[in-house]
């Protein structure tokens, strides 16, 4: 399983869908302003969106945003901080969201380090 690959699907259907339907570009475009970098810092917004995708299970946000905290730079400990306030907010479902996502940490951790 590599979840670059599956990441980069995601990534390129997400945009094919907003070319067959291009209303959806306007909700892309509030999501791209509202993870501008304006009075919080990107590492924290993509730790906060980590910790809001477990609590809400969704796994796709999950492989999306822990690919992109890593990229802003955010600790192996700050992600398993996140995961920590997570699975406080939503329990026992977000519990096993949170070992999802520590599977998916572990295998980015893994992909960049070779």
């Amino acid at each position: 399983m590599s979840y670059t690959r599956d990441l980069a699907e995601l990534k390129k259907t997400l945009g094919e869908l907003i070319e067959e339907a291009p209303e959806l570009q306007s909700f892309a475009g509030f999501v791209e302003s509202a993870e501008a970098t304006d009075a919080i810092d990107n590492r924290t917004k993509e730790l906060m969106s980590l910790a809001v995708a477990v609590a809400v299970r969704c796994e796709d946000c999950i492989l999306w945003h822990t690919d992109a905290a890593l990229e802003a730079g955010a600790s192996h400990e700050e992600v398993v901080d996140a995961l920590k306030v997570a699975v406080a907010m939503g329990g026992g479902p977000a519990m096993t969201y949170a070992v999802k996502a520590y599977g998916v940490l572990e295998a980015f951790e893994a992909e960049r380090a070779e």
